[in-house]
Parts: C-alpha cells; structure tokens; sequence
C-alpha cells in the first residue's frame, strides 16, 4: 500500500522506454513510494507500455507529473542526489544508497522534500543535470558491469528508503531558517551568470559554458538557506549599485 508524505520524488529525467518507465513504478510501489516526476519521456505521455509492465503500481503512474526539463522538476525540492555509475568533471559528494536514503529519511521528517534523478537508459545523466544535484549516488557494483537498468537502480533506492524510512518515525523539530529550493538556487545562478556576464567574467568565450557548469555545480553543493539566498543577491545588486555610483 502506498504511503502518504513524507518520502522522497523519483525523478526520471528524458526516460527511452515505456517498460522501464513501467518497471520503476512498480518498485517504487513495492517499497511505499507513490512520487514520481518524468522529465521529457522519449515516448510521450501516457504510455500504454509503461502501463503493462507496472503490474498493480498503476497508482503511481497515474499520479507521475510530466516535466520538461530537469529545472522544472527539482523547483520545489530543497535536496537533491544525482544516481550516476561514470565519473563526472564535477566536484561532488559521492554517497552509497545506503548513506544517501539515511539521511533522506531524516531530512523529509524534518519537512524537507527531496528528489532522486536517474538518468535516460543509453548514457545517464547529462553535466547539466548533476551539476544541479546537492550529492550522487552510487552504487557499489563491479566495475566491469558498472551500469545499471533504470528500474533495477530505481528498485535499490527505493528499498535503501523504506529500510531507513521504518526506523526514522520519530518526529524531528522542524528548523525555523527553511533551506532554499532548487528553484531559488535557480534563480541565484541566473542573477550571477547574468552580471559577471555583463562585467566580462566569461572569457575567453569558448570556455564560458564549463565556466557556467562550474558555478552552477557550486551553487548546488552549498546547503543554503533562503535567507542566505536573498543575502547573495543583496550582495550583488549592492555591488552594482556601488559600480554605477562610482
């Protein structure tokens, strides 16, 4: 039976088939989780394939938001872990199912909402898309058969979640300094591309898309509150305004 809040969202980011759509669902399912948000499917929206395979977990499908970008499915989130098997150019906090769901367990008792991204089944997630992500997630597998199917790497969070989520039902105080979402975080990264961009930051222009990559990958990695965020922009609009003054 499917559990109300709290629990993680499942995000499958530009999913290829309708089955591993389906197959996800179902063992989301199999362990009380009933979020799941689909960036960009392949296929389009609805999938009777999808359906098929799910096997009971139609549920879920049914209540699956349809996004399309990574941005627009993570705004609300105010965590975010990665599931990647390649190394990546990025900084990152790599953790084990295990360490990530622990501590998924007790952000979401304390009101947080997280989201998981997986990646489409032929290369897995683009830069773009971790470089949003607070941490990865990787699962401890041989490296000569490193990659795992979507609905396999779905199934291991998901059973990581309901065996952490069982022994984290104590009820945790609930800060008074929210952390920003992934949209705020957004939203600062936008503001500080826009003005280095204006002051001449990004150069030599061939280099000014990994430039951003690297801020954006900062930006995420920092556990900021929304308080925070509006300093950040206070500090940059001030310093504009002092420019122009001058």
């Amino acid at each position: 039976m499917l559990e109300p809040a709290p629990q993680p969202v499942f995000v499958l980011v530009r999913p290829q088939m309708g089955e591993n759509i389906g197959a996800a669902a179902r063992a989301m399912a199999n362990f009380g989780l009933g979020r799941m948000r689909i960036v960009a499917p392949r296929d389009g929206w609805p999938n009777q394939k999808a359906v098929a395979v799910a096997a009971g977990a139609g549920r879920v499908l049914d209540a699956a938001q349809i996004y399309d970008s990574t941005a627009e499915a993570i705004a609300d989130c105010t965590r975010i872990y990665a599931t990647t098997a390649r190394e990546r150019d990025l900084t990152k906090t790599v953790l084990t199912p295990q360490e990530a769901m622990a501590a998924t367990a007790q952000a979401t008792q304390a009101g947080e909402r997280v989201a998981v991204l997986f990646g489409p089944e032929r290369a897995g997630l683009e830069n773009e898309d971790i470089a949003r992500a607070d941490a990865i997630i990787s699962v401890p597998v041989d490296p000569a058969l490193a990659s795992l199917n979507l609905a396999q790497c779905a199934l291991l969070i998901a059973y990581e979640w309901r065996r952490h989520a069982v022994t984290a039902s104590s009820p945790r105080e609930v800060s008074d300094i929210p952390p920003a979402t992934a949209m705020e975080i957004e939203k600062l990264g936008d503001h500080y591309e826009e003005r280095l961009g204006q002051a001449g930051f990004f150069i030599p222009e061939n280099k000014a898309p990994s430039m951003k990559l690297t801020l954006r990958n900062m930006w995420s990695r920092l556990p900021l509150t929304r308080a925070e965020v509006r300093m950040l922009h206070g500090i940059l609009r001030q310093m504009v305004r002092w420019k122009e003054r001058g």
